[in-house]
């Protein structure tokens, strides 16, 4: 069964979801993945409380990496994506070329984007560490302005 709650962060809302798993969501409030149906509101789901913990500490500046389980679903290339955004060193980003070569299959530089643009959990997964080969900052589901705030905080550390 999934459970969600949604916490405060220097950047807005987050909605933050799980199952007995591990953490199957966190989308900002204005979010172009969030899913219509989170399952039961559950503010005191140990896992949940967890999470908002360590994203607390992110946010002061006194976590640099997660400890928590993931259990996101998506195809098997989406989950391939996913895992390997976790490699992104904290304070470093990447270019979607980088992704793609990380994953050995250099010439999938536009799938890669599209399975990066589908990842259900922002921040913990940190999709917002990806940028255009130009160094430019790209889309980012919950805003290309929090995108830019995320990738200060992470290099002011």
């Amino acid at each position: 069964m999934k459970r969600y709650t949604v916490m405060k962060t220097p950047l807005g809302e987050m909605t933050l979801q799980a199952n007995d798993d591990g953490v199957t969501g966190a989308w900002f409030e204005v979010n172009t993945t969030l899913p219509e149906h989170l399952g039961e509101r559950d503010d005191h789901f140990a896992l949940l409380v967890e999470t908002i913990k360590q994203l607390d500490e992110y946010y002061l500046g006194i976590r640099n990496q997660f400890d928590l389980p993931l259990a996101a679903t998506g195809t098997p290339f989406q989950m391939q994506i996913w895992q390997a955004l976790t490699t992104i060193p904290f304070g470093e980003t990447w270019s979607y070329q980088d992704l793609a070569n990380a994953i050995g299959n250099p010439r999938a530089v536009r799938a890669v984007g599209l399975a990066n643009g589908k990842n259900p959990i922002s921040v913990i997964v940190p999709c917002h560490r990806v940028i255009g080969k130009n160094g430019k900052l790209t889309g980012y589901a919950g805003g290309v302005t929090r995108k830019a705030a995320l990738l200060k905080l992470e290099q002011g550390y």
